[in-house]
């Protein structure tokens, strides 16, 4: 593993590395674009805004600025309409990988999820596979979801009802 030594222009309130981790993809808003253009496959604008964690266009505009000018993301116009951008992990961004599947991981263990127990049983087991063929599906371009989709959590479902 190489490091990175030389200085940033950033202001830093540390120099621990996982202090500056959390400033450059720490909140829950950047983690989860990471994970919807890492596990889900999503590429669009609009695909995050419908991904059903009600982020509002302004905070979602704001951190695809934050995180392509952190470098973990890069924002490409599409080959057959150059007005649409599609929006792909770097080779920085997918480093985030092993990050995400044990965040995966600890919360199906841990807490109560619409994630399957035989999904993150399998996952759990076969670590390497799984980070293989998420590096392999960014590498070639291939949209295809990791993870099924899950289920809508009980506050969602309230929600529609309500509405």
């Amino acid at each position: 593993m190489a490091c990175v030594t030389e200085k940033t222009k950033l202001v830093r309130r540390s120099l621990c590395p996982v202090s500056i981790s959390l400033e450059v993809f720490g909140d829950r808003w950047s983690l989860l674009i990471v994970r919807d253009l890492m596990v889900r496959g999503y590429r669009r604008f609009k695909e995050f805004q419908e991904s059903g964690e009600g982020i509002a266009t302004n905070i979602l505009s704001d951190r695809l600025q934050r995180l392509e000018a952190s470098g973990i993301i890069t924002a490409e116009a599409e080959e057959t309409d150059g007005r649409r951008v599609n929006y792909r992990l770097t080779e920085k961004g997918i480093d985030l990988a092993p990050v995400l599947l044990e965040l995966l991981l600890w919360g199906a263990r841990n807490e109560k999820t619409a994630a399957p127990c035989a999904v993150m049983e399998n996952m759990a087991k076969n670590r390497d596979e799984v980070l293989a063929e998420v590096r392999r599906r960014w590498r070639d371009r291939d949209p295809t979801p990791v993870l099924p989709k899950f289920e809508s959590d009980g506050r969602m479902e309230t929600k529609r009802r309500a509405g």
